[in-house]
């Protein structure tokens, strides 16, 4: 068999005659490169070959490479200064010339190594080797003497020694294991932006998002590793852009989600590999099982699926009418739990078991939002007001077997997540909370990306979790109207800029979203959710006054819509919102029930549009290329032409006034500005970079639709930005907390 062990050195030409740099650039999986090659040093001899020849045969017999790390920095570092823990002790089976064989092969100096892969095969081939640079030779018989007798004896000693304590260890009563409790706080460069650490199961390390170090094409936050041993946290190397991962049951994988692709990694580090498409990055939880599947939620998030974690097709589970959320595994393998939506709006909300077998679904807490099973057949439950709960549970009937304890009077939820987690092994990691869903404030953010409070009364819902989130400002840029949840309902709201009043616009028992202004400055138009009927695209007056009258009807659902400057068109996006692909933009001649397909394929998605201020050009989404991106096509003849003005990821487009200028987010959330010159062949100018969207500001790909406008003058854009990333919570950690849930 041939194998390559990578490249040892780079060089620029293919004749080799000259390097990259003076020294050299080494290039090679970390775990399996030998020290002078990690290093950068300019001669690299076959000996390198016989250390990763080495560092194979050890993982074949241990499992793991000799050195590991979460980066290629903490691998070279072990490299360096440490030595590969003993084959014999971790597999006692292995015979001592092959330890000895592999040890040689893994000398940090060349020199020390085998000269060639032959005197390698021998070593291991022959029992007497004991390494440096000799073999064993096999002892004559010789007469035993006292002292070797002895020396024979002690094993049988140890042993009826071990035998004894084991006796005395076993029959002694059990001690509990002490409960530990105690926060984690990390440097700025290691924010944990989605607020939820998740620990393994083995409760050794916290897995979350954080920060990039860079500025890259896949966005900038990935997976940080923290162990419990060390003060800094890890980056995981090729996981940047995840959301939504979660540990496998052995501890050594992460599954993750990026760019709506489902991926694992190894906690060592290494390459990711895909698993499966069409993934839901917004909506939080994947359900690693014990029989090696993963269950994850598809991209609209009604829809669970499950894939083996070694590759293969994935296969839909169950189907819901209403969002689903966090879903988490059952023992054996059958079923997952997870939190439902009881209505469109999700104004609240039930823990289900899924039969992943049967493809059905049963109620196991009605008005909570997420449980997780814990060993011991318990459940830990967090309710819709927040509050987290613990029951005993059987997990064969899938349903709560008795009274509940109350365990945190009020759990962290940002960005659409419960803010906790907990591990086989009994880790409890949570934060404390407000009790309320999705407190935001609204901001005004310069073009530099400076942000200022707007005086709004107070904190606001506004329901990021379901998608809905919606403002827009009038036409004369002095009122905002705002799709709100509070007490009553989803509602629409109109606030009078700077320092008005918020008012309540619309009064439904339906919930009401999305509001766009219509032309005349008076009304606006929103999309009505009633529930289990398809969405209608209705229309208010700005002062709440008078009935609600219905624009527009569709049997698909109308997800959002507006009207042209001109007054003569209505224009909505129809699908979607349940996770099903084929969003289209349609259009209504005013006062027309007839629907004309303006933008539509079967598919591709297309939505989240906008119309120019002089209503001649459409901007809108598209994942037709195989990503989102930003096109701009005529209006009403869209037909008549189609041009991408983003290159490497869009979303969110918005017109500045006087349409000279066209506004989108690109895949690593910044702010970019395109000049646009209309013309029967419009002109597309070069992108300009703004200003990065901190990770605080609500932005979400997968809304279909631009969550922020513009002012009436272009300086300033109004957006959302948590409330909570003014001052976060510590992260509370909690080792055996599962033996003081038995307490009690």
């Amino acid at each position: 068999m041939v194998a390559d062990f990578g490249i040892a050195l780079a060089a620029s030409r293919s004749d080799g005659s000259a390097r990259m740099t003076e020294t050299g650039l080494s290039l090679g999986t970390p775990a399996y490169m030998a020290p002078e090659q990690a290093m950068g040093e300019r001669e690299i001899s076959p000996r390198a070959d016989i250390f990763a020849l080495g560092a194979v045969l050890y993982e074949m017999l241990s499992g793991e490479p000799p050195f590991a790390g979460a980066t290629a920095q903490a691998i070279v570092a072990r490299m360096m200064t440490e030595e590969p823990r003993s084959l014999v002790m971790q597999r006692h089976s292995v015979p001592p010339n092959v330890e000895a064989a592999t040890r040689r092969a893994l000398e940090k100096l060349p020199a020390d190594r085998f000269g060639s892969a032959a005197e390698f095969r021998v070593a291991l081939n022959d029992p007497r080797f004991i390494g440096g640079g000799g073999t064993l030779i096999g002892p004559a018989y010789s007469r035993p003497t006292p002292r070797r007798r002895a020396l024979a004896a002690l094993p049988w000693g140890i042993a009826a020694a071990a035998l004894a304590l084991a006796g005395v260890v076993l029959f002694r009563p059990r001690r509990e294991p002490p409960v530990t409790r105690y926060t984690v706080t990390l440097p700025d460069n290691q924010t944990i932006l989605q607020y939820r650490a998740t620990p393994s199961p083995d409760g050794a390390l916290l897995l979350f998002v954080g920060p990039s170090p860079g500025q890259t094409s896949d966005g900038v936050h990935q997976l940080w590793l923290k162990h419990r041993d060390r003060f800094d946290a890890e980056p995981i190397t090729g996981t940047n852009g995840a959301w939504n991962a979660t540990f496998s049951p052995d501890s050594r994988w992460i599954a993750f989600i990026r760019e709506r692709r489902l991926y694992k990694v190894a906690v060592v580090g290494g390459t990711p590999v895909a698993l499966a498409d069409s993934a839901a990055p917004a909506r939080p939880g994947i359900a690693w099982l014990d029989d090696g599947s993963i269950v994850f939620m598809k991209v609209g998030g009604k829809t669970l699926m499950q894939v083996p974690s070694g590759g293969g097709a994935a296969e839909k589970v169950y189907e819901s009418a209403f969002t689903i959320e966090e879903p988490g595994p059952l023992p054996g393998s059958r079923a997952v739990l997870a939190g439902i939506c009881v209505d469109a709006a999700c104004s609240s909300s039930n823990v289900i078991a899924v039969d992943l077998r049967a493809h059905t679904a049963s109620v196991v807490v009605r008005g909570a939002r997420w449980g997780r099973y814990l060993a011991g057949s318990r459940l830990l439950y967090v309710t819709d007001a927040n509050a987290a709960f613990a029951a005993p549970f059987d997990a064969g009937k899938r349903q709560v077997s008795g009274s509940a304890v109350a365990v945190i009077d009020t759990v962290g939820y940002g960005t659409g997540t419960a803010e906790i987690a907990v591990s086989d092994a009994g880790t409890l990691v949570y934060r404390r909370g407000s009790g309320v869903n999705g407190e935001y404030e609204m901001v005004w953010v310069d073009r530099s990306g400076s942000a200022v409070p707007i005086d709004m009364g107070g904190l606001l819902r506004i329901d990021p979790g379901n998608g809905n989130p919606g403002w827009t400002l009038s036409p004369d840029g002095r009122r905002l109207a705002i799709g709100l949840l509070t007490a009553s309902g989803g509602d629409v709201w109109v606030k009078e800029l700077p320092n008005g009043p918020l008012s309540r616009a619309t009064f439904d028992s339906a919930a009401e979203i999305r509001p766009r202004w219509l032309p005349d400055g008076r009304h606006f138009a929103f999309v009505s959710v009633p529930g289990r009927t398809p969405n209608e695209l209705h229309q208010a007056s700005a002062d709440g006054t008078g009935p609600n009258t219905v624009l527009a009807r569709n049997p698909d659902g109308i997800y959002e819509g507006a009207g042209s400057p001109d007054g003569k068109w209505i224009v909505a996006r129809i699908r979607g919102g349940l996770g099903h692909q084929g969003r289209d933009i349609i259009g209504y001649h005013m006062g027309d029930t007839t629907a004309v397909p303006l933008i539509a394929s079967a598919a591709f998605d297309e939505d989240a549009f906008r119309l120019s201020p002089d209503g001649h050009w459409i901007a809108y989404e598209s994942d037709e290329s195989g990503r989102r991106e930003i096109y701009v096509r005529p209006f009403p003849n869209t037909n008549d032409g189609k041009w991408q003005a983003s290159t490497q990821g869009g979303f969110a487009p918005l017109w500045a006034p006087g349409g000279r200028e066209l506004l989108f987010v690109d895949a690593q959330r910044r702010m970019t500005s395109m000049a646009f010159a209309p013309g029967p062949t419009p002109m597309l100018g070069e992108r300009r970079v703004l200003f990065t969207l901190t990770a605080n500001l609500y932005l979400s790909e997968n809304d279909y639709y631009t969550p922020y406008d513009i002012s009436s003058d272009g300086r300033r854009f109004i957006m959302a930005r948590q409330a909570q990333a003014k001052g976060v919570p510590p992260l509370m950690v909690v080792e055996n907390w599962t033996t003081e849930l038995r307490a009690r």
